[in-house]
């Protein structure tokens, strides 16, 4: 693998091209992968598909604009992405603890990229070429478009479009949108004049040039001060996110208008089949080598995508507001011969590791009226219960597999990326559960229940607790009769909103009744324009409008943690403490049901012998001190 399988990143890499002046620079916050999971990649191979030269500078040193001059003023602009997710979430976890590694980083490093990074490095675009066109995308922009609350700095921010002084914010997946943009610079149409581009925002100063039929949400200055305000934004933009029924959308921010194009309909299966076959290198930049390379490739170099979009309707995933809910997918041509390929690496070992997307086992759109009317404005697909009109079928995905597990070479084929078990329920064949635990999985299924209290749930968007149940006794039932002992492997989550301390303590017996211990537990973390993070700043649900019990304060988040996690001896007074606040008392003691003992007499997991203060400590703890 040469330089010459990857685009400029050096003057260097343009003069042995033969290039003087590149069309676009694109400035990211990952390191240089160019594979196909990378947003980068995608972007930059799509613009030399479409005759523009490229180059990329990865995580420029940011304390000065000197690093982002190094491959000279591009001819068009420059582009933008922190990275393949939020800077804010990828440095920090939900406790607001600095992480220690980035697997998106060489050498998995971390703190190679400034936090909101998009901003800053606009901000020394700005300060190295001053007007030159800025375009910016990715998860960071998609999420931050509108004014949103900011979990890091306890406030609502303005739109990132404003914060970073760029000229056009492009939405969503963008290969349409950049495209088009690249074709009205490259024929001399000034950036501030592109303001037709679905997928895209802009900013507005002249009221009557305002789409006609634009939806006007409260302003950042409403949402900012009124929670009320912030909820009902939140609400609109959601019922607008869909390009065949959704309309403009403008904020007002001060004496400008934050504007937002109806969102870029999905690829076609030719389109995507277009994309995900470009001359990808499939692998980190060379120059990463000598520091081990770049982590994240792990997770995909044997992965294939093969669908987009998701109708899930979780409300604390960004899916919707990124991907949106119309699914779209790749031809089996297409797979397999990404496959092939996959097979023909010398480190490949037989074992190709995902075929999937946001949920694997979403092929196609959700009903057959989605095509003409949009996916529905007040109902989502799967929650409460399915739709009526939902197609549950896997009879597609199920030949899909079977092509790829016959390949040569191939041992196995997994499925990682999620299944919804409730589309598999509602797919009442039981085919597709059959082949998945008799050639997809290896000992273990992970699955996303996320609770069971049927109260959480509800402000999840996920579906009842009895459904999970229904699917985990047939799982085990289709592993006993074809004679494999398989688990499930449940993600659970604390501490979202709408989730009281009762809630927790209930997930914890279930934790006991079922035997499971979680190794890893996921606190909620309120991420940019989710309808749980709305939830989470607002105490309002957006989508009733009515208000919502929110765990905000350390401690209690902490407890609902130690809650499922209740074994583990850290965690006993964390779980002591949540019983008695819980008024649950009947689970401290000796008999089975019990979480916990008793505190005097767990003194083998509370012993201290340092510095001789073990019996003073008893002492006080026997006297009902000690236990904040």
């Amino acid at each position: 693998m040469d330089n010459f399988d990857f685009l400029p990143v050096s003057k260097a890499d343009m003069a042995a091209r033969g290039i003087d002046k590149l069309d676009f620079v694109y400035v990211i916050g990952d390191a240089y992968v160019d594979h196909p999971s990378f947003g980068h990649a995608i972007i930059s191979r799509v613009l030399e598909r479409a005759g523009f030269s490229v180059g990329i500078i990865s995580q420029p040193r940011w304390r000065d604009s000197d690093d982002f001059t190094r491959l000279g003023r591009p001819r068009l602009g420059f582009l933008v992405m922190s990275g393949n997710i939020d800077p804010m979430v990828n440095r920090y976890t939900a406790a607001k603890k600095v992480r220690n590694t980035d697997l998106y980083s060489p050498g998995g490093r971390a703190g190679m990229r400034p936090d909101r990074a998009t901003i800053v490095y606009c901000n020394r675009i700005r300060e190295a070429y001053g007007d030159v066109p800025i375009i910016i995308g990715g998860i960071e922009a998609s999420l931050r478009r509108f004014a949103h609350y900011d979990y890091h700095s306890d406030k609502v921010r303005r739109s990132i479009l404003i914060d970073s002084g760029a000229d056009i914010l492009i939405f969503g997946m963008g290969e349409r949108a950049v495209t088009e943009i690249a074709g009205l610079l490259d024929a001399g149409v000034p950036a501030s004049q592109i303001k037709g581009v679905p997928g895209t925002m802009y900013l507005e100063s002249d009221e009557a040039a305002l789409p006609y039929d634009g939806i006007m949400l409260p302003s950042f200055g409403e949402t900012a001060g009124d929670k009320t305000s912030y909820a009902i934004a939140t609400k609109i933009q959601y019922e607008e996110q869909d390009h065949v029924r959704g309309k403009p959308l403008i904020q007002l921010d001060d004496r400008r208008y934050v504007v937002q194009n109806p969102p870029a309909a999905p690829l076609s299966t030719q389109e995507l089949d277009d994309v995900y076959e470009l001359p990808y290198a499939r692998t980190y930049h060379p120059s990463y080598e000598s520091v081990g390379g770049v982590p994240a490739i792990k997770e995909v170099e044997f992965s294939i995508t093969s669908c987009r979009g998701c109708f899930g309707g979780c409300n604390f995933c960004a899916l919707t507001l990124h991907q949106g809910r119309a699914v779209s997918s790749r031809s089996h041509e297409s797979i397999l011969r990404e496959a092939r390929i996959l097979t023909e690496k010398k480190n490949f070992k037989g074992y190709i590791h995902d075929v999937g997307g946001p949920t694997a086992n979403f092929r196609f759109p959700s009903c057959k009226e989605q095509e003409k009317r949009g996916v529905c404005k007040n109902r989502q697909c799967l929650f409460p219960k399915p739709c009526p009109k939902l197609i549950a079928d896997h009879s597609d995905y199920i030949e899909l597999l079977r092509k790829l597990r016959a390949l040569p070479r191939v041992k196995k084929v997994f499925v990682r990326s999620g299944v919804r078990f409730d589309y598999v329920l509602a797919d009442k064949s039981g085919e597709f559960l059959r082949e998945l635990i008799c050639h997809h999985i290896s000992g273990q299924l992970k699955v996303a229940p996320e609770h069971v209290s049927d109260n959480a749930l509800g402000y999840m968007g996920k579906p009842a607790h009895d459904v999970y149940e229904k699917f985990r006794k047939k799982f085990e039932s289709a592993n006993r009769e074809l004679g494999k002992e398989q688990y499930l492997v449940p993600y659970l989550m604390s501490s979202h909103p709408g989730c009281t301390l009762k809630d927790a303590v209930c997930l914890a017996e279930y934790l006991r009744d079922t035997g499971h211990s979680p190794e890893q537990v996921q606190d909620f973390y309120p991420t940019p324009g989710s309808i749980s993070t709305c939830m989470y700043y607002t105490g309002i649900d957006p989508r009733t409008m009515q208000p919502v019990y929110v765990p905000r304060t350390y401690e209690e988040k902490q407890m609902q943690r130690a809650l499922l996690q209740y074994r583990d001896p850290k965690n006993y007074k964390l779980v002591y403490r949540a019983l008695i606040k819980a008024g649950r008392g009947d689970l401290i003691g000796y008999d089975k049901k019990c979480l916990i003992k008793p505190y005097n007499n767990n003194h083998n997991t509370r012993r201290n012998n340092k510095n001789g203060k073990n019996s003073q400590r008893k002492n006080s703890v026997g006297k009902g001190k000690g236990r904040n």
